[in-house]
């Protein structure tokens, strides 16, 4: 067994990752007003915010074999064995999406991290080489021109958008992944704040577990074995792949590694689509509101 060594195989790998079945089941899941969905884009921070958000909850409980133990994929849940409306260890009930504004169940509260696609799109290529697609197979320029339109309607630019949209609401809390690598406790305090953490013990628990050293450190924590276990046999990949989910995320190091005519197509998507809908001409537009 071979993983993809081309676009068409990787997408139609990816096309059996969830049954419709197990969306919809998570689709139909109705919130409690205290749950909290953590969903972010693909690559723009989801394991890092579960990380803190678990930590806040639970003063810092690391008994668990995998992050998706203790903070349910809503998408994924069913396909993976779990039920979503089964109780769990702490409250509030913390649940792991990637799904836009309008998509998402409604009725409980959101923390959504927005990133620099050509970073998020850099990362995503780095998760995937060597567990969807054979390493090497797939050159990052091809990635990149793929990632511009990747799922339609569920692509990064729809997904920000969607967001983006609705951040003026007392129940969503939008962030930036860059702000959180410069500033890690003013991040851990918005996102303690949010969930009416007042602890001072209990916040420094959860950041000091945020770290990239101490993550680092329980990597097996965060790689999405149990998601592979679950799911690569129906996706055709072999059960060896690597998908390591905890990096250095260097903030802007994306732009360096493609060539200046995919990063002019990359400025044109995002002025065609947040410029269009929202007004910003650029990522650092969305930086500079979100530090307001």
């Amino acid at each position: 067994m071979k993983r993809p060594e081309t676009l068409a195989q990787m997408n139609a790998a990816l096309g059996r990752f969830a049954t419709d079945h197990g969306v919809e089941t998570g689709l139909a899941y109705r919130p409690g007003p205290t749950d909290i969905f953590i969903s972010p884009y693909s690559k723009c921070g989801t394991t890092w915010v579960s990380q803190i958000a678990h930590g806040l909850r639970s003063g810092g409980d690391m008994a668990f074999d995998e992050i998706t133990d203790v903070v349910p994929w809503l998408e994924l849940a069913h396909d993976m064995g779990r039920n979503v409306n089964d109780p769990q260890a702490y409250s509030p009930k913390l649940f792991k999406s990637h799904l836009p504004w309008g998509v998402i169940p409604e009725g409980g509260r959101y923390i959504v991290v927005l990133r620099d696609p050509v970073d998020a799109m850099v990362s995503l290529y780095r998760f995937f080489d060597g567990w969807v697609f054979e390493r090497g197979a797939i050159s990052l320029e091809d990635f990149a021109e793929y990632y511009l339109d990747r799922m339609g309607r569920e692509d990064y630019w729809s997904h920000a958008s969607s967001w983006w949209g609705v951040r003026g609401r007392q129940d969503v809390l939008l962030m930036a992944y860059e702000h959180m690598k410069q500033d890690l406790a003013k991040s851990v305090a918005q996102i303690a704040d949010f969930m009416k953490v007042s602890d001072a013990r209990t916040r420094d628990v959860a950041q000091a577990q945020a770290t990239l050293d101490f993550m680092k450190a329980h990597g097996q924590q965060f790689d999405d074995h149990l998601v592979r276990q679950a799911r690569d046999a129906a996706c055709g990949l072999p059960p060896d792949g690597e998908a390591s989910k905890v990096a250095g995320g260097q903030a802007g190091a994306g732009r360096a590694q493609i060539g200046d005519v995919m990063r002019e197509a990359y400025a044109d998507k995002w002025r065609a689509t947040m410029g269009a809908t929202h007004g910003l001409e650029s990522y650092e537009d969305v930086l500079a509101r979100l530090k307001g």
